[in-house]
């Protein structure tokens, strides 16, 4: 069947118009060549070549024979054999070689046409589907960049000056509360968003969509997640970063030390004296039963170790649990069970 279309628009076979618009917006964010400045000659490439997708569907008169789109880069061939009803009817049933066959748009029977497809200025292309161009230096006419030029008008990128870039707004971030629970074991998140995006007219419009956040064993307060560009857009710059920052909700028990889980536990003065059992629930729910058979005296700590928050960055380690002891005095005591203690304690 030669080259899968649809795999290289990653759409699906009921894909719409839409559904490839949406897919040049997303793509042409992603690989405009002044968000990738460390693979800039890749970004150029990518750019230009979904810059020519997007050309061909939305012009499908620019091609005058099937032999022309053959041509084409694939991703350029994908949009514009999809987009058009003719050939992504001809392309299901029979695969690319069956395009080969299809004679040029008015011709009435077979034959090859002569000029092919030639696509804008890329930057125009962009700036025409979000509302506006972003650049105005080495321009032609009103909005018109020379940052990529067409075959034939002195190479693909002529022009390009590395001082002027469309801005980018600064990140929009949002907290994220989540219980120690979901800190200590990991969990899914499901976020749903309202933003504005432009539209392939330049309107903004409002969209909602659903993120999802994978919460990672031991993620501390602040850690930061970033969706980049899905922050509002507006024309003539580049969309802000979502970034979710964790905040970490109050716990009834436990509280957090960095990696290790801190607890008060309260004792009466015979259990300080005599040793006590402290059972508790962990955060993933089992019980523990600590012995105690120390003396409990002011400022005692037990730790437990391995028992604290996991350490996101070293699998299978972790902090410990330190328990603190409250030590609970009687209110009064008879003079009989005072004498008791001093003839205790003294001896």
């Amino acid at each position: 069947m030669g080259v899968d279309y649809y795999e290289v628009l990653k759409v699906d076979k009921s894909a719409t118009d839409d559904d490839l618009k949406k897919s040049y917006r997303r793509l042409a964010m992603k690989w405009h060549p002044d968000k990738n400045p460390n693979d800039k000659k890749e970004a150029e490439a990518m750019f230009k070549e979904i810059s020519e997708a997007y050309e061909a569907t939305c012009k499908p008169s620019r091609f005058t024979s099937t032999s022309s789109l053959l041509a084409l880069p694939q991703t350029t061939r994908a949009k514009k054999v999809l987009s058009d009803p003719q050939k992504r009817a001809v392309y299901d049933q029979y695969g690319e070689d069956g395009l080969k066959d299809m004679p040029p748009p008015g011709s009435g029977g077979g034959g090859v046409g002569s000029k092919g497809f030639y696509p804008r200025n890329a930057e125009d292309i962009f700036a025409e589907f979000f509302g506006t161009s972003p650049w105005a230096f080495g321009s032609s006419g009103p909005g018109r960049s020379t940052r990529f030029q067409s075959e034939g008008g002195g190479g693909m990128f002529g022009g390009h000056s590395e001082g002027m870039m469309m801005k980018k707004p600064p990140p929009v971030e949002s907290k994220l509360p989540c219980s120690l629970e979901e800190l200590y074991s990991g969990s899914t998140r499901k976020m749903k968003i309202s933003r504005t995006v432009v539209d392939s007219t330049g309107r903004q419009v409002p969209e909602t969509e659903i993120l999802t956040i994978e919460v990672k064993p031991g993620w501390k307060k602040g850690t930061k997640v970033t969706f980049p560009d899905k922050g509002n857009e507006h024309p003539n710059q580049l969309p802000a970063d979502l970034v979710f920052v964790i905040d970490e909700k109050p716990h009834g028990t436990f509280k957090r030390d960095n990696n290790d889980l801190v607890m008060t536990h309260k004792v009466t003065l015979v259990e300080a004296i005599g040793g006590t059992c402290v059972n508790l629930r962990t955060l993933d729910g089992r019980e523990l039963s600590i012995q105690v058979s120390d003396i409990i005296n002011p400022g005692y700590e037990l730790v437990v170790a391995m028992e604290g928050m996991p350490i996101a960055k070293e699998s299978g380690s972790a902090g410990d649990l330190k328990v603190k002891f409250e030590v609970q005095f009687p209110s009064k005591l008879t003079t009989e069970q005072k004498a008791g203690l001093k003839s205790v304690l003294s001896g």
